[in-house]
């Protein structure tokens, strides 16, 4: 099984495991690299007659790389496209386009099905897949913290205001960093070592959430990470790093179990909150 979750980590370690690999596959992994578009839209037989090797050659080349067949990587290369794309119009209109399929019943209630039977199942997933250690590791280092920074920027910037809105409510000191004001460096210049940083991030990866937390890792500062993949590039700066499967419907990904799971660790410091306040000495 593939840990690779993303475009740019597939072809990093392509590249990477380029000189290692067969002829054959030498050839498939050039013309992967060079044509993306190619990839992402043509069939594998035409991907074949394209590279000018057997279809099996595909199937030999994504098994290198731990995936059960070239349609994974296929479907690596359409999620990137279609993330890229920043308009949801245009980006429902290349999911169509890559699927092939002009017959998806727009009907609102049809979709609103399709939606919540995909987050049913990534809610029923988070709840089986987080260790319950994870969780409460996330809730001592926010209850020691002296300071709580949360960054998330894009489509994670609904889940950090809600979190950073949900701390203070605790009575927590906590900071959305967001760069107002073009003050983003400013902001995450005042972590230091006895504060915490909730870095949310998902593919593609925002450049001012990973340096936050490449800035918190210079200062001491423990982290808790929620993203994708024990890949992502904040992983390796995590102390807790919680990675959740998101929902997705057609071109568009939810963000419902993200948003459970920060709730839960909200929750959760309530009542490690309540339980500290109990163990203090009744004063005389």
């Amino acid at each position: 099984m593939s840990n690779v979750s993303n475009l740019s980590q597939l072809q990093n370690t392509i590249r990477q495991r380029y000189p290692s690999l067969s002829k054959r596959l030498q050839e498939v992994a050039g013309f992967v690299l060079d044509n993306p578009n190619s990839v992402a839209f043509d069939t594998v037989a035409a991907i074949a007659k394209e590279a000018n090797v057997p279809p099996s050659t595909l199937i030999r080349f994504a098994n290198a790389f731990g995936f059960s067949g070239f349609n994974e990587i296929k479907q690596i290369f359409q999620l990137n496209l279609i993330e890229e794309t920043s308009s949801y119009s245009e980006r429902a209109s290349l999911f169509r386009q890559l699927e092939g399929d002009q017959t998806v019943n727009e009907r609102p209630e049809n979709i609103l099905y399709e939606f919540t039977r995909a987050n049913t199942l990534a809610m029923e997933r988070l709840a089986t897949h987080i260790p319950p250690k994870d969780l409460q590791k996330a809730v001592d280092i926010l209850s020691e913290a002296k300071h709580i920074y949360v960054v998330g920027l894009g489509r994670s910037f609904g889940i950090a205001s809600y979190l950073t809105y949900a701390l203070r409510h605790l009575d927590r000191k906590a900071s959305l960093v967001d760069g107002t004001g073009g003050m983003f460096k400013e902001q995450i210049s005042m972590i230091d070592a006895n504060d915490a940083v909730i870095a949310i991030s998902y593919s593609p990866y925002a450049e001012e959430t990973i340096l936050t937390s490449t800035i918190a890792a210079t200062k001491g500062a423990q982290q808790i990470v929620l993203t994708d993949s024990q890949i992502s590039p904040l992983a390796s700066f995590s102390d807790v790093c919680f990675v959740v499967k998101e929902a997705q419907v057609d071109a568009f990904r939810s963000l419902s179990a993200t948003q459970c799971l920060v709730q839960a660790l909200a929750v959760a410091l309530i009542f490690k909150q309540q339980a500290n306040h109990d163990k203090l000495p009744a004063q005389a």
